[in-house]
Parts: C-alpha cells; structure tokens; sequence
C-alpha cells in the first residue's frame, strides 16, 4: 500500500534513477500527485492505479531509507536555523493545508503571488519555500538550512597557544587577549548559574563582572581593614564579548525564563502552544486518541514468580475515524512521556514483528497499520511541554490537549479501554476487587501469577479480536458506507477509509520514529565497556576506535544515549549528522539482563542491593570470628615458643634454617606418606619389628642427626597425647 510521503524509485533509459514523494492521495478519483525530490519541477498528477501496476511489473518500487528524513533535536538548533525555518513555515503554512488546490498550476501560481505580496517576498522563494517543503517530507524542519553540511560539522575549533580572532587595536597597550578554552568554559557555566540565573535578575553585563571579582583576581589590597579583590587585566582575562558569545551559543530560554522569573511564569507565557482542542476525522489516520489505564490486576516478576510487582499501566491509540486499535503499551512505567511514547511508537511500527515477539502469529492483513496521524488527541499531561516538540517539528504531527476535566473529549480510547478491563478481568487471577475487603478475607495480592510478558499477550489478543472481530454497535455508518455495506467491523471501516477517503495517514521510517520518540540520558564510557543503568554495552565501532582502552588509560567520560525500556539488549548512539545511529549490543557477561525490560532489571538490582545490606552483619560477624581464632592461634604459638625458648644467639640460629628445613621435611613426609588398607590396632596387638626401627635403637648418641629425629619425635608424641 503507497501512503503520503511514500518514496517511489524509477529506473531511467540512462541508467540515472528519478525518485518521486507521493504528495497526496484520492484513491476514489485514482489520482496521485507526486513531486521530483531531486529536481526542480513541480508537483504533477499520477494515475495511483498506474504506480501500484509499475510496482508489481518492477518498473518502479518503493524507496526504504528517505535522503532527507533525519532527526533533530530542538534544543540544539541555532537561533538563526530556527529564524529561517520560522519565517519560512509563517509563509507557506497556509499554502500547503490547501491540497489538493495548491498542486494546480494556476491556482499555485495565484496563491504564491498573493503571498509574496503580504510577506514583500520574490515568488520564486515562495515557490523555492513549497517545493524544499514537498521534496523533503511535508514536515516543518525541512525548510531548515542545510548548515550542518558547512565547514566543520560537530568539530570545535582547539585554542592553541596563538591567540584566535580579529587582531586588537592598541594591542600593545591593552594586551592580545586569550583564548576560550575548556576551563574558562567552565568558569562561565559556573558563573552564569550563579550571577545570571537567579531570582536577583542580574543583567548579563554583570554576571560578567562578578564573574572577573571572583574568578580572574589573585591579589588583595586592605582597605579600612577590608579585604579588596584586584582583579587581572583585560589582556589576561576574556573580554564580555567572548562571555556574550558563549552564553548565547549555549542559551537555553526555557532555564533562563524559569530560573529569573519562574516556571509558572513561562508554562503561563512563554511555553509553545501546541494545537489546538477539536478535530473532526475524515479518513483514517486524520486523528489518532491516546489514553492510559492502570490495570485491575496485580503481577508477578519474570525473575521470581514469588515477588509481586504491583499494577501495570496500559497504553492505547484508537484511529477516531475507524475505531482501529493502532497501538498499545503494557508496562510499569506511570502515566507519562515514556509511555506515550512506546505507544506511538508501537502504532507506527509492523505489528506482525510485534505480535511475533510475543509468540502470536498473525498476517498483515489482521493488523495492517504501521504509520503515523496528522493529529494526535490526549490528555493534559503527556503531550504537554518539550518532549513533544520533535514530535511535532521533525514529524509533522499535531498535537491536541482536552480541557482539564474533560476526558468526554476521547471518549473513543476512554471507553476503548473500559470495555478491555470489563473483558479480561473476570478470567485473570489477582485481580483488585474493592468490595470484598473485609476483615478476614484474603488479600487478593496473592493470588497474583501472570507476568508482563503474559498480560500484554492477553492486550494483544484483545486488540486482535476488537479489530477484526468486535461490532461497534454505536458508530454512525456515512451514506457510502451504508451503500458498500461496510461493516461495522474496525478492519472493514479502515480498509474502506483507505480506498475511498483522502490520506491521511503519513509513511515514516520507523526507525527514524522511534529515534524522535525514545527518550535520551547519560552514559558513561568505562574501561569494562559502555556504562547505562547498571549495565554495560559495546558496539563495532567503539571497538574499533578502542574506546575501552582509551577509557582505561585516560578516564573516563560522558555521552548521550537514546534507549528504549522495554528491550535493554540495545542502546543508541546518535550521529552528528541527525540520520544515522550507532547500535549498542549488551555484553554476554551480562546475559541475564538479556530480554528483560528496564522495570525488571532495576527491580532485580534493588533486590540484590536489599540482600547484601541484609548479609552484611553476618559475613561482619564470620568475619569477626576468624579474626578472633586467628588470633588466638598466634597468642598459642607466641606462649610456646617462649617455653622452649633456648639461649641459642640469632646468628646461630639463621645459619641453622637449611638444615632445620630439611629435618622438618623428613618428619613431615613420614606423616603425610600414604598408608592404603590402614587399620587400628588394639592394645594388645603384636608389635612388628622393623629393621629401621631396630637400627635407631642402636645409634650411637654421638649421631646428632639421629638424635635430632628422635628428640623431635619424643616432643610430637607429647604433643599428641
């Protein structure tokens, strides 16, 4: 199925290829209107029929990997690239809601006049506007410049020892200057944290000054019995335009509006007002509901069946126009953005993979949905503040928050997810049930025994049957339908919209979603591998540039990872560039952390964490007691080595050592020799003579080996008895 922004290559007589952005869709008038992303031409009409049919003959297919698709971070664009972008989109943002008129010639032609003569602009940037907007994926950062192809991507000029920038005038009066480097970085974070951003309001000029008071002077002076700072020089010191500089390259609005005035005072004025609260669905995909749910049911650990993990919480996206279940999220994280996201990013995701990862086969036909809305409804809540601004800038999604209060607003996924509950409760055991909590009865707790993994099979199963099997039996059919005699069936109402209905629903990479969704943190690059949560990963190429080895000798250092909780197997490094990513494998040391979700892992580390807390005033207590024998070992040893002490002088006995050694040797291999078949013998058993023995008896007392032996044998016998 082709779907707006879906890639379509075809191959040239040249051998050059041409690969068109399906712009938009009317599957009804089987009509297409697609655009050269490598070309300069105009968005012209394809007849749908003859691309699906050039598809199937191998003439032309589908583009996987999108040139221009990539992620960006909005806190890390540039105040001029968000200033393009903005005047771009401020230009065109009425032009392109106008599909399928503005692909007309005529009328694109009137249009982008008129506009050009409100924003004082030549008509061909308009149309220069329209046409980077169409070839790069219908979102609002493809109007941004293209800077990151300048110079030096990602790479920060090194200070040397010469002095970098514009010569001074009067340099020899008021010296060269000196460079930026990591340290006087540091002294201006330091400095901005603590002059600027505060409640005091202190103007950037002078958190600079205060910065030089107590950074930049070595010396005192009294005055009046007061200590006075004298600070530096100018030419050793950095100027407050190096301070300007660095500040507002490293400006972050939202902690500056926060920290000088207050956070209510920026959530009230200052926050992006994302969307607006109505929305009427037209065609599948034209608005999409999200909602969450905490389980009526308690759980048990894939470690342990015997520790009870408390309640999940439940995701679910509804398509409003078809009722189609188009994502789910069971898990342990709280109603919040992590969530959110696994559930939106589950509903642009293939849904066989999914389904497979849980040991239920399916087709593409009993779930076929892998795309992202135009629009998306929740709650105030999730989709509130900066975490949806990716969402919305890089993937041209609208977001819509209900009034406080007012969960009659998505009524769909509300009532959704109270018949799911109505539907699996009576079948589960450990489910809550409030009414029977008498004194006396048993504590429903206990009589947990699903897991996770267990419980979002059941979710899965439900969302199969509420798509292909569930009657809606209060949707409002349209005349058409009622004339196709569509079903009341989700799967018949979405394959319907789909045919018959203009598209909405957008074709994204889905890699490229889940990059813009999953949340970011720190890592720290260890010798023992890549450190994140507890454990550690490694990748080809940190293998390659021997990361570990650097990490070893040198320290060890920080990066910003991306993560998904529900798989821990993998992290992801993200690229300068915005496109691509370095995948990050768990260590097989750490393979018992291997399929396991994040909730899981950190309860099992708290647990062990619990246990040897616990174990700790035993092994305390063992550890005291060998202490305490060895001791008295020692005082034993020391008692009987000054009871048999002799007046022997030091030398004497040093020069004795070898020969001592090799006595003690003899007298040891007669004890430690093996004796097989050894018996005792009773009091009056006969004594057998040996011929050594009878041979010691008669050594001459002179002998003083022979005389050692026996005398040592004498004390061993003593000992033992």
């Amino acid at each position: 199925m082709i779907a707006v922004n879906t890639l379509i290559k075809w191959g040239q007589d040249n051998d050059k290829e041409s690969v068109e952005r399906i712009l938009w869709l009317d599957r009804q008038q089987n009509l297409a209107y697609v655009i050269n992303i490598y070309s300069n031409e105009s968005p012209f009409p394809r007849c749908i029929s003859d691309i699906e049919e050039c598809i199937k003959q191998g003439i032309a297919g589908l583009l996987d990997s999108d040139p221009f698709v990539k992620v960006v971070d909005e806190g890390e664009l540039s105040e001029k690239s968000k200033e393009i972008r903005d005047r771009a989109w401020e230009v065109i943002k009425e032009l392109v809601t106008l599909e399928p008129v503005i692909f007309y010639k005529k009328e694109r032609r009137e249009l982008v006049l008129k506009a050009s003569s409100i924003y004082n602009l030549h008509e061909k940037t308009v149309s220069n506007y329209l046409k980077r907007f169409w070839k790069r994926g219908k979102i609002k950062n493809a109007l941004l410049p293209d800077y990151y192809l300048c110079g030096g991507p990602g790479k920060e000029r090194r200070a040397g020892d010469k002095k970098r920038g514009r010569r001074r005038k009067n340099a020899e009066l008021v010296g060269e200057g000196i460079n930026v480097d990591e340290e006087v970085k540091k002294i201006f974070n330091i400095a901005i944290n603590k002059y600027y951003h505060t409640g005091a309001k202190n103007s950037l000029k002078l958190a600079y000054e205060l910065m030089r008071k107590e950074f930049f002077s070595d010396e005192f002076r009294i005055e009046n019995g007061i200590r006075v700072p004298v600070i530096k020089p100018i030419g050793e010191v950095p100027t407050y335009a190096q301070f300007r500089y660095w500040y507002y390259k490293n400006i972050n609005l939202k902690k500056q509006i926060s920290s000088r005035q207050s956070s209510k005072k920026y959530e009230q004025q200052y926050r992006p007002l994302l969307g607006n609260t109505t929305s009427e669905a037209i065609a599948p995909g034209s608005i999409y509901q999200i909602d969450a749910t905490v389980g009526d049911i308690y759980l048990v650990s894939r470690y342990n069946r015997n520790w009870i993990i408390g309640r999940p919480v439940i995701y679910g996206v509804i398509d409003v126009f078809s009722r189609m279940v188009v994502g789910i999220y069971v898990g342990l994280e709280g109603p919040s953005w992590i969530g959110a996201m696994m559930a939106l990013a589950n509903a642009a995701s293939d849904k066989v993979a999914f389904c497979k990862e849980y040991g239920i086969d399916i087709e593409e036909k009993d779930w076929p949905v892998h795309h992202l809305p135009e629009a998306i409804l929740a709650d105030r809540g999730e989709l509130e503040g900066k975490n949806v601004e990716n969402l919305i800038n890089a993937l041209h999604v609208k977001i819509q928050n209900t009034p406080p209060y007012r969960a009659d607003w998505k009524a769909v996924i509300e009532q959704h997810l109270r018949i799911t509950n109505i539907r699996v409760k009576p079948l589960l055991p450990g489910t809550v049930d409030p009414d029977v909590r008498e004194r006396g009865d048993r504590d429903y707790r206990l009589d947990a025994k699903l897991d996770i993994y267990q419980f979002t099979q059941i979710i899965i199963k439900c969302a199969l049957y509420h798509n292909n099997q569930y009657h809606l039996k209060n949707y409002d059919r349209e005349e058409m339908m009622v004339a196709d005699e569509v079903e009341c069936i989700p799967r018949e109402i979405w394959n319907w919209g789909i045919a018959n209905c203009a598209g909405k629903l957008r074709s994204v990479p889905e890699d490229i979603v889940k990059l813009n969704l999953m949340p970011s943190d720190a890592a720290t690059v260890t010798a023992k591998g890549i450190k994140f949560k507890g454990l550690y990963y490694a990748s080809p190429k940190t293998l390659k540039e021997r990361w570990f080895e650097k990490a070893r000798n040198k320290g060890t250092w920080k990066i910003d990872v991306s993560y998904d909780p529900r798989n821990m197997n993998f992290i992801y490094i993200k690229e300068q560039n915005g496109m691509d990513f370095e995948k990050c494998f768990l260590l097989e040391h750490q393979d018992r952390y291997k399929d396991k979700n994040l909730e899981e892992i950190q309860y099992l580390l708290e647990e062990e964490k619990l246990q040897i807390k616990i174990a700790e005033d035993k092994e305390l207590q063992a550890k005291v007691d060998l202490i305490t024998e060895i001791e008295s070992i020692a005082k034993e040893a020391e008692k009987s080595f000054k009871e048999e002490k002799s007046n022997e002088s030091d030398s004497k006995r040093k020069k004795g050592i070898r020969n001592n050694r090799r006595l003690e040797k003899m007298l040891n291999r007669e004890k430690e020799a093996f004796e097989l078949d050894k018996k005792e013998t009773g009091s009056n058993a006969a004594v057998i003579p040996f011929s050594r023995a009878e041979q010691e008896e008669e050594v001459d007392e002179n002998d003083t080996i022979s005389l050692l032996i026996r005398k040592q044998k004498e004390a061993l016998k003593k000992i033992h008895e």
